[in-house]
């Protein structure tokens, strides 16, 4: 699975609270899954203010496999973005190399961000 930012924010919330939330419960009924991010998820999460320091960073993402953008995700990126510019429901660009990214090493993407990328065929998007 590749978990979307929104759903790593969450979860690290609920760590400094002390709480288990929808993202820990998530991951409890999800335990032995193949967790992933993307560098595109990586670079999302440097941003956050909570993660400003680089050690924190490193070491929240470290947690998780990051797959590469290779070509077949470029591929992928192209024909999703094909597909909505022609339907006239584009998605914003990270989202839209997540989806890429998604589809080329055939992974569910876990959000709350379901109305983008439902958008995208063929994608499995599960919500939190």
């Amino acid at each position: 699975m590749i978990l979307d930012s929104n759903f790593l924010i969450h979860l690290e919330r609920e760590r400094r609270r002390q709480e288990q939330g929808s993202a820990s419960q998530f991951l409890l009924s999800n335990a032995g899954s193949a967790l992933a991010i993307t560098p595109t998820i990586a670079g999302e999460i440097a941003c956050g203010n909570s993660m400003s320091d680089r050690k924190s960073w490193q070491k929240y993402i470290g947690f998780f496999t990051c797959l590469e953008i290779t070509r077949e995700v470029s591929w992928h990126y192209g024909e999703v973005f094909r597909h909505l510019k022609k339907s006239g429901q584009m998605i914003g660009q990270n989202d839209l190399w997540i989806a890429a990214t998604a589809l080329a090493h055939r992974r569910p993407v876990v959000t709350r961000n379901i109305s983008e990328f439902a958008r995208v065929p063929d994608l499995e998007v599960r919500e939190f």
